[in-house]
Parts: structure tokens; sequence; C-alpha cells
């Protein structure tokens, strides 16, 4: 089963290749209009340094914006569930500053903060807030009530009821929210390096795109694409540890 799980994907994926390569061939689309598969894997090949290198200030900025927007979206969780006050009070903001295209931020974080590392960290974070904070509630909402009359019973503490049964429980949907988040840090990365930015993918993209380059284009895309790729496989693979060390901590703790 798991092995039909990847091949369809993987056949759909070359067959769609090869009916772009066939189709540009056929009807000789320009290179700089729709370049063929083969020539944006030779390029990504090609120009394989030079992708590196912007991939690793693109990567920092994704990387430091999950750890923003994550810290702050698990933090905003954690004080909405104790306090109904505040959540009546700051949830509404919180959903209305996502009605706020990013496109509107990143030009004045850069006019803030200026062309370095910190605009596009922000847009990241900003981005990756959201899905955070509220899987995170759902998951703290969805501990089963015996189990905390439990912990009262035994006179746990509000921290110790948190790092022992809510945390624990709000495990799933915050790791649903951290791979929502790492995919969409990714665009939150680009569009600042769009707005403003000396170096990184979505610099590289625009740069090439002005030398009618798309073949460079492409194979910046496609780098991003690994990344958000890499980042997505590496919170699953946690996610599975972690769940099922605390599934093998309840069974025979």
């Amino acid at each position: 089963m798991t092995a039909r799980r990847v091949f369809v994907p993987v056949l759909l994926f070359l067959a769609a290749l090869g009916l772009w390569e066939i189709g540009v061939r056929v009807f000789s689309v320009p290179a700089y209009i729709l370049p063929p598969p083969s020539r944006i894997l030779a390029t990504f090949v090609g120009q394989f340094p030079l992708l590196l290198g912007h991939a690793g200030v693109t990567l920092a900025e994704i990387l430091l914006g999950l750890l923003l927007g994550g810290a702050g979206g698990l933090g905003l969780a954690v004080l909405l569930f104790y306090s109904d006050g505040v959540r009546r009070a700051v949830e509404p903001f919180v959903i209305a500053s996502q009605m706020v295209p990013v496109f509107a931020i990143a030009p004045l974080l850069i006019v803030w903060l200026g062309y370095g590392l910190w605009p596009k960290v922000v847009v990241s974070a900003l981005i990756g807030f959201f899905p955070v904070a509220v899987n995170a509630l759902d998951g703290l909402r969805s501990t089963r009530s015996d189990m905390v009359d439990l912990f009262r019973t035994m006179g746990a503490s509000r921290r110790q009821t948190l790092a022992k049964l809510f945390l624990p429980a709000a495990l799933p949907s915050l790791f649903s929210g951290l791979k929502v988040a790492a995919t969409l840090s990714v665009v939150g990365a680009t569009i600042g390096e769009w707005v403003g930015a000396r170096r990184g993918l979505g610099y590289l993209m625009l740069q090439s795109n002005a030398r009618l380059r798309v073949d460079l284009v492409f194979a910046a895309i496609l780098m991003l694409t690994l990344i958000g790729l890499s980042l997505f496989a590496g919170f699953r693979i946690i996610e599975r540890r972690m769940l099922h060390w605390a599934a093998h901590g309840r069974r025979f703790g």
C-alpha cells in the first residue's frame, strides 16, 4: 500500500513533466517564455552553487521566522486557553490580522527594519503565526475532561497540569499547525525578498526574471520547493517520534 501511494503521485508528476517537455518542443515555445523541464534541470545542476548560496539566506529567514512565529503562536494559544477575558478581547484582532495581505505589510517592514535579514524573518513569522496559534488552541481544548479532573484531584499545580497534560495532549494539533506554518513561511520569506533584499532565492528570481532567465527562475522555484518539502518532512518525522514517545509513556507510565 505504501509503495502504491508513492508510485501513483510520482507517475503523475513524471507524466506532467513529459507533456510539458513535448508541448514546449512541438509548439516551439521560446525558452525565455517557458523553458522545457530538461533545461530547468540542467540549469539547476549547473547553477547549483549559486542557488545554494541564496538558499542558505532564505533558509535562515524561514527557520528564524518559524521559531518566532511558532513560539508566539503557542504562547498566545496558552494565554487564550487560560483566560476567557483575554480570548474575547484578543481573538477578533488575531483573526482580523489575517485579513491584511502580506504584500501590504512587507514594504513597511523594509522601511522600518531595512534591507537586512529581519524584515523577511518578521514576514515569515507573521504568516506562520496564525496556524500554530489556532491549532495549538484547538489541541489544548481537546484535552479529556476526566484527565483534567484526575490532575486536580491529585493536587497538581497549573504549571504541572500544563506541562504534563495539556501540552502533550495538544501535540498532534500543534504539529499540524507547525507543518502548515513551515510551508507558509517559505512563501513569507520569498515575498519579503521580492519587496526588498540583496540576497536570497526571491531576490535571485527577480534578478533572473529581469534578464529573461526564466530557466533560472524555475530552478529557484525548484529549490524553494525542496526546502518546503524538507521542512514538512522534518516536522513529520519529529511528530511521529514525539507522539510515539508520548503514547508509550501513557501506556507504561
